[in-house]
């Protein structure tokens, strides 16, 4: 079994501002995402069989959603900013559409239905919060981040393994959307 999920990649040019907000947010209790590993969780699969990659893959070649640009902007938190377990990177564009066909191409699959989803890429974790009037200040002053926009014109399907020092993602296989 390998634990898996589908995400959008977020492209190489982000990466020197999530390391500047990484920066920022660097203070204990926090454990922070490798800024090459920052992406959109579009659904979380959990563990599939190996035998089953190619028939999620040919599922989600079935996506009927086009290629869209997408702003991402603003750092919040979840669930709430009196009890932070998430900092994220907000992510604006046609994404809700792009979730409700992964999870119509996938149904016959069986995994469970996310109904909370939210586009967003996680940034860090809060493990435990020793100053949380600090965190809350820094995150005022990061609210308003501005990456830009962004092409959403590919889809993939990634496998997590999880290490002491992190998670190791590999991509399995990648589909393209519609022009």
């Amino acid at each position: 079994m390998i634990r898996t999920f589908i995400a959008v990649e977020l492209p190489d040019r982000f990466i020197p501002e999530i390391e500047k907000i990484r920066n920022t947010l660097d203070m204990p209790g926090i454990k922070l995402v490798d800024p090459n590993q920052v992406h959109i969780t579009l659904k979380f699969l959990g563990n599939i069989n190996e035998n089953d990659v190619e028939s999620i893959l040919s599922s989600l070649s079935r996506v009927n959603c086009t290629a869209f640009e997408a702003k991402i902007k603003g750092v919040g938190v979840f669930p709430k900013t009196s009890y932070i377990k998430v900092v994220w990177l907000g992510a604006q564009g046609n994404f809700d559409v792009l979730h409700d066909e992964v999870e119509r191409v996938l149904s016959r699959f069986k995994f469970e239905k996310d109904p909370h989803f939210s586009p967003h890429a996680t940034l860090a974790r809060v493990k435990q919060m020793r100053d949380k009037a600090i965190l809350l200040e820094k995150l005022k002053k990061l609210e308003l981040t501005d990456l830009g926009t962004m092409k959403v014109g590919l889809i993939s399907l990634k496998k997590s393994t999880l290490t002491p020092v992190g998670s190791i993602y590999e991509t399995l296989g990648e589909i393209r959307l519609k022009d």
